[in-house]
């Protein structure tokens, strides 16, 4: 085995040797390979009373998450978020008139994002947001800006799963209480299904081959493959739509459309396809096409 794959595997043993979550190690997204966002004037966007309060606080608080790999995740040591969802909330805040340094990013979680969104403790919302008619009855949503769906993650070397019909009496690992979790039991029973509190200890469980492969979004499976392209890939099509949006205050017209026009801005600019490549894109699955935006 060359010297790289044995400090590879190294780490990977001690880590999961250890217990803690978040295996495969961690890193980041090179900031040298982000974009950067021109940022537009402040006064760019009229009409929104949420961005009226955040020009008077002075910078824009965002809901993210914290614990997705190169999706939304955050530096234990830095405080510091990066990841696909990171980027998407940098650029459009730009075109909002807000640069990087005046964006607060607050961890909430999915439960809670209604509510976050509904009493102001978050101006817009970027992580892994799936829109739905019924999450529409209580707030907006901006977007898509990118469609997930259920998928598949196995050892690189694996060579007999290559979608979910090939699931039979292998054992896959979800989060417990997931909807991928209660796909998986409802439409392919063969399976063996085993699950945790955390898609980490899943990931950890599938590195050690306790189990064969971890499903849930292919977009989460994506993150954790790219930290580790040479042990982990995401397999087979996708078995679900999960349209991923900016969730933001329901009544607040002006920034739901204002956010639509700066997310196809930046996808048609470039910067979109930058930020999936510098992030997710190190999972070695080429950039998709952005969807089309659902102007309402």
């Amino acid at each position: 085995m060359p010297v790289r794959e044995l400090l590879v595997a190294a780490v990977l043993l001690l880590a999961a040797g250890c217990g803690k979550e978040g295996t495969p190690p961690p890193k980041g997204p090179q900031p040298s390979a982000l974009p950067s966002y021109q940022v537009a004037s402040a006064g760019a966007v009229a009409g929104s009373p949420t961005l009226d309060a955040a020009r008077a606080r002075g910078h824009l608080v965002v809901g993210a998450k914290e614990d997705q790999p190169y999706l939304g995740q955050k530096n234990p040591a830095t405080g510091e978020y990066s990841g696909f969802d990171i980027e998407i909330a940098k650029m459009v805040a730009a075109d909002l008139g807000f640069a990087p340094d005046r964006i607060e990013f607050r961890t909430i979680a999915s439960a809670n994002r209604e509510t976050a969104l509904q009493n102001g403790q978050v101006d817009y919302y970027v992580g892994t947001y799936t829109i739905n008619d019924n999450r529409k009855k209580l707030v907006g949503f901006a977007g898509p800006y990118y469609t997930a769906g259920q998928s598949l993650l196995v050892q690189k070397t694996n060579r007999t799963i290559h979608g979910p019909d090939d699931l039979a009496g292998k054992k896959v690992c979800s989060a417990a209480g997931s909807t991928p979790a209660q796909r998986i039991q409802k439409q392919y029973p063969r399976a063996r299904l085993i699950t945790y509190d955390t898609y980490s200890a899943c990931v950890d469980n599938l590195i050690t081959n306790q189990v064969d492969a971890v499903t849930t979004d292919n977009s989460i499976l994506l993150g954790y493959a790219a930290k580790v392209p040479d042990e982990l890939k995401v397999v087979g099509p996708l078995f679900s739509r999960e349209p991923y949006g900016i969730g933001t205050p329901k009544n607040d017209t002006a920034l739901r459309l204002a956010l639509d026009d700066a997310l196809l801005r930046h996808e048609q600019n470039g910067d979109w396809k930058k930020a999936y490549d510098a992030t997710l894109g190190l999972s070695g699955e080429p950039a998709p096409e952005p969807p089309p935006i659902d102007r309402y």
